[in-house]
């Protein structure tokens, strides 16, 4: 038998050799003992973080494959940070349930995920996406794995659970499918709770979802969806988070070949089902912004706003302009009496929406008597604006896919109307007399990304 001085010694070489590492490979540390790795510029990112804080200090770095951060791991990433995957081996950052990441990035310095590949070739689907599971509630009666290939489970009884904190941060070019109808989103957030911090986040040109959120009560602010293939935001499994200061802008010429790409999408769960608790975003200030077009071959943009399966919702205070097919669609029974019945537990107050065809639209509802408009009239009677024309709405340059000014103009519908009162009362709020995502300053200036110029092989 060795002694124990003996392995005492092999302990200490072992976290020395880690601690000194360069590609970090899977840090392992004998005996539990938490240790802290800080990498510098130009370091690899791959493997299984275990009982590790990793530090990033300012620089670039690859991400190799997937890499997952272990309960009671930590990865801090450092202003002004770029990760670029790995071209041949798709990197993905996933936080299991216990982790933490903080990515702090300001605005004249963001954090930015991007495609490993050089100006000119980028495309999406070229890395996974990231993803953070946490321990707040969902709808299913097991803890659910998340989609995406991973093999990682999500949800729990904290609804007060904090996985970090996300701000000024960019995701592009992610989105690749691990199977059928189970991809990594930009942005996937599973059971993720309340104590989590999700700021100043823009999604571009992702393959799949920008944000997709499965249950969980995270609540976020400025978030951008950008040049998404498929839905901007996804909700589903029992989300009841709260979201202000909201944009989609599609890209006309982009949209998934194989599903229909909406800015919303509203799921309770996959059948429909009524478990609880039941899927309610509450949302404020969104500025959805269509193709305004119907030019692709797919010609597979969708919907402004699709909330069904028996989804309830709240979204009030918004702009939604430039959309072909529909603007508001509730397509089942249970979200068509969310709205509509004589005690509603959703609600579609103080907008401005246009569409081209089926502004309110209702599908695969039996209800006696129902109608698209009696959906118009609800909205209406809550004090939503049915616009002609897009123009209407008085944004100033919205579809712009380049240079984007979502500001109101001078004598806008937009600058006025907006009421925060019940659910929007809450102090996570910040009350505005204006609709949509902006008033009078623009605050994706800065440290946003939208020069995005599509050539023979890529971005």
């Amino acid at each position: 038998m060795k002694s124990l001085k003996f392995k005492t010694l092999i302990l200490a070489l072992a976290i020395f050799a880690a601690s000194c590492q360069k590609d970090s490979g899977t840090p392992e540390v004998v005996g539990g003992a938490k240790q802290t790795l800080t990498l510098q510029n130009g370091s690899v990112i791959s493997g299984v973080y275990k009982n590790t804080v990793l530090n990033l200090t300012e620089g670039t770095y690859i991400l190799k494959g997937y890499v997952y951060f272990e309960d009671g791991s930590e990865i801090n990433i450092a202003a002004g940070t770029t990760i670029k995957s790995d071209v041949s081996d798709k990197g993905a950052l996933i936080i299991e349930r216990g982790a933490k990441i903080n990515a702090i990035g300001t605005a004249a310095k963001p954090i930015v995920f991007t495609s490993g590949k050089a100006l000119g070739q980028r495309n999406p689907g070229d890395w996974g996406g990231l993803i953070i599971l946490g321990k707040s509630k969902t709808n299913r009666s097991t803890e659910p794995t998340i989609e995406g290939g991973v093999g990682k489970n999500y949800g729990g009884t904290v609804d007060n659970d904090n996985s970090g904190t996300l701000k000024y941060v960019r995701i592009e070019f992610a989105g690749i499918a691990a199977q059928p109808n189970s991809e990594i989103n930009g942005l996937t957030l599973g059971g993720v709770g309340s104590g989590t911090t999700i700021e100043y986040v823009q999604v571009a040109y992702g393959n799949d979802d920008a944000f997709e959120i499965f249950g969980g009560t995270v609540n976020a602010k400025y978030l951008i969806a950008y040049g998404t293939a498929d839905d901007d935001f996804d909700f589903d499994f029992g989300y009841t988070g709260k979201i202000q200061f909201g944009v989609t802008l599609r890209d006309p010429s982009f949209v998934d070949g194989g599903d229909a790409g909406n800015g919303i999408e509203c799921d309770n769960d996959g059948t429909g089902t009524n478990a609880t608790p039941a899927t309610r975003p509450v949302l404020s200030n969104f500025t959805f912004i269509g193709p305004n077009v119907d030019n692709t071959s797919s010609k597979n943009h969708n919907f402004a706003n699709r909330f069904r399966r028996a989804s309830n919702f709240v979204l009030d205070n918004s702009v939604l302009v430039g959309w072909m097919k529909g603007g508001l669609s509730l397509e089942s029974d249970a979200t068509y009496n969310s709205l509509t019945g004589t005690t509603p537990t959703s609600e579609f107050k103080n907008n401005l929406l246009h569409a081209y065809a089926a502004t309110y639209k209702i599908g695969s509802v039996t209800v006696t008597g129902a109608s698209d408009a009696i959906v118009k009239s609800k909205a209406e009677a809550a004090s939503t604006i049915t616009l002609t024309a897009a123009a209407d709405a008085k944004i100033t340059d919205p579809f712009n896919l380049t240079n984007p000014n979502l500001l109101p103009q001078t004598g806008s519908p937009a600058l006025t109307g907006a009421a925060f009162a019940g659910d929007l009362s809450n102090s996570f709020f910040t009350a505005t007399t204006y609709r949509g995502a902006f008033g009078t300053t623009n605050w994706m200036a800065g440290w946003t990304n939208f020069n995005f110029t599509k050539g023979a092989n890529g971005y």
